[in-house]
């Protein structure tokens, strides 16, 4: 990060803070101050520690450097250009739980509330939207990454991605399903599967539609598998302890940066 003072080169480094941060998650520490105390206990002759005030200062200031690494680790990620199958979904990340969603105030201006419709809560917080590339037998290839407040429209996140993209299918929740959106996608050779949606009053599906929405959640799965394995490795779904809207976002994009510099 370019710093336009004197002490543009601080003995405790940029690459040395980030460096702790990610090494820590990677070692399923997961707390910014359990992964200070981590590396002071263990490592202490390795890196010019400061105190911890000043630690966690450097890691909100750092916000758009992981926000930026994790994009170019991404981005060195080999996409198969025969591959046109991917997957699309949003995960929450609560800053506050139920009880406290319509009163939380942290990172204001990026959270806000929002309803998670897979645990049927409400939270206080954001949504991270991904787009992968469905790979065999494996999950799949994050080739797009987002974060906007819980309110947000998945759908409106899925149009802006897909606004000029051709030759493509992907596979989604039914909150993706759009008549006009998709006859306009047709166009560009676009195809968004989304399981059918029972039309008002109806009690079970037809046959045919029952088989196709059980087809399309079988290749959404994969989404959900990856969902679930980011949060196991970084606990990335519960950010209770952020307080600011930079600190939110090292928190989110150092995770994910993480296992895309050691897993992915």
């Amino acid at each position: 990060m370019q710093r336009l003072s004197n002490n543009f080169r601080p003995k405790f480094t940029d690459e040395e803070c980030m460096t702790i941060y990610l090494f820590g998650i990677a070692e399923g520490v997961f707390e910014l101050k359990a992964i200070y105390n981590f590396i002071n206990n263990y490592w202490p002759g390795w890196f010019r520690l400061p105190s911890y005030q000043k630690f966690n200062k450097r890691v909100n200031m750092l916000a758009g450097a992981f926000q930026t690494l994790c994009a170019l680790l991404i981005s060195e990620r080999s996409i198969d250009p025969n591959v046109t199958s991917h997957v699309l979904d949003s995960l929450p990340i609560m800053v506050a739980g139920e009880k406290r969603a319509g009163s939380a105030k942290a990172a204001k201006g990026l959270c806000d509330k929002g309803y998670c419709a897979s645990k049927r809560m409400y939270y206080y917080g954001v949504k991270l939207h991904a787009l992968g590339q469905k790979r065999y037998e494996t999950l799949p290839q994050a080739t797009m990454v987002r974060i906007t407040p819980a309110s947000e429209n998945d759908l409106t996140v899925a149009k802006e991605w897909l606004d000029c993209v051709q030759n493509l299918e992907v596979f989604a929740d039914k909150i993706y399903a759009d008549k006009a959106w998709s006859e306009e996608l047709a166009l560009r050779n676009v195809r968004v599967y989304t399981p059918v949606k029972k039309k008002k009053g109806q009690e079970f599906l037809e046959a045919a539609d029952e088989l196709f929405s059980q087809a399309v959640s079988r290749a959404r799965q994969a989404i959900e598998s990856f969902f679930n394995w980011i949060h196991q490795k970084t606990h990335i779904q519960f950010a209770s302890k952020v307080r600011s809207v930079d600190g939110l976002i090292s928190f989110i994009f150092a995770r994910l940066a993480s296992l895309a510099f050691f897993y992915w």
